[in-house]
């Protein structure tokens, strides 16, 4: 156990400060400080807001973590940060602490990316990844297949939202509904309550020509919104229960119906479902009778690993330096658009496999108090 790569992780994309500690595949401590209160009265997250509670989040945060896994600061091989994609400014905030971090500790710095990272998160329930995976990601910002055949080096995107992502559209709905933000959760407390089959709401790009594994929200968006504006204008009431259950149905079949259908086509028996959707206890129900069905072992990690957190950031970064990835350079920077075939950032000088020598430029004192 000693052995095995110490990683702290730094998680700012959106409105969730994550720190993580990890020691190779075992958790040791995941700490979260949301703003998610501070962007319920705006309907949606504000990256200003976000930005700032950030800043006030970060130290404690990081503390807060090391104190829970037990750990001195000095013992971690190891700094990884999400450079992207997300909100720039929230981005920044994340990579610039793990920059502070590393340089006054004298530590390698791994700048990694988001999706990637909501793959990784799963070693740490379910034990090394398949190589190689087939990855359903589904978020607020974020519906993509992805095909994984090394988490550190090659990550292939099959299918993506072209439009509102799966999370996104379950706030539109639940605004619409009056139900607040955010709305997957509370949209999957209700539709428990309804009847899934009681309104026959669109399945987006499921033809026979459509893309077979991108995926577009929009259009049930707005007809599940067409739908209540039709009952409220006719005076009748809403049935919020069932329209939750049928809108959240629909997103659900789609996703677990194209990730399946991937698998096969690409001959990958393991489906990984993560992202913060994927605490949607329909979308997991789902997604086990298809798998089971069709031979696919699923792995979907414990909701609390789903949503944004410093644990996958330093699953991903442990694996970094377990399979010895160059480290970052200095001049990391954040990237709100990069790319999934990117799972990590080494910067200019550094080539795919060489050691960590920036380390040694960094002077030895530790100036962590």
């Amino acid at each position: 156990m000693a052995d095995e790569p110490l990683v702290l992780g730094i998680e700012t994309s959106c409105d969730e400060t994550g720190v993580g500690v990890v020691r190779g595949t075992t958790l040791l401590a995941d700490a979260v400080a949301s703003s998610v209160d501070e962007h319920a009265r705006f309907g949606g997250v504000v990256p200003e807001v976000a930005s700032r509670a950030h800043l006030e989040a970060m130290v404690p945060t990081i503390e807060r973590a090391l104190k829970e896994a037990g750990v001195s600061a000095r013992d971690l091989d190891g700094i990884a940060v999400t450079a992207g994609p997300g909100l720039a400014g929230a981005l920044l905030v994340g990579v610039s602490a793990a920059k502070a971090y590393a340089y006054a500790l004298g530590k390698p710095l791994y700048g990694v990316n988001h999706l990637a990272s909501h793959i990784c998160v799963d070693q740490l329930e379910h034990g090394p990844l398949p190589e190689p995976t087939m990855a359903l990601l589904v978020s607020g910002g974020h519906s993509s297949l992805l095909l994984s055949s090394d988490i550190t080096s090659d990550v292939r995107p099959m299918g993506a939202t072209i439009d509102d992502a799966a999370g996104e559209a379950f706030d539109k709905i639940a605004r619409v509904l009056n139900l607040g933000f955010p709305g997957g959760p509370v949209i999957d407390r209700y539709a428990r309550e309804g009847d899934p089959s009681a309104i026959a709401f669109p399945r987006g790009l499921t033809g026979p020509r459509d893309p077979a594994y991108d995926f577009s929200f929009s259009g049930l968006k707005t007809a599940v919104a067409r739908w209540i504006e039709a009952k409220r204008a006719a005076g009748e009431e809403v049935p919020v229960r069932d329209v939750s259950a049928s809108f959240q149905e629909a997103v659900v079949d789609v996703l677990t119906r194209k990730a399946v259908r991937a698998c096969k086509d690409e001959g990958v028996d393991h489906l990984m479902i993560g992202g913060g959707v994927a605490a949607n206890t329909r979308l997991r129900a789902l997604a086990r009778e298809r798998c089971e069905a069709a031979g696919i072992r699923l792995r979907v990690p414990r909701p609390g690993l789903c949503t944004d957190n410093g644990a996958m950031v330093a699953a991903l970064g442990a694996e970094m330096v377990a399979r010895n990835r160059a480290a970052s350079d200095w001049d990391l920077s954040a990237d709100s658009s990069l790319p999934v075939t990117e799972p990590h950032v080494p910067g200019h000088s550094h080539a795919p496999d060489r050691d960590h020598d920036h380390v040694h430029e960094v002077s030895k004192e530790n100036l962590y108090s």
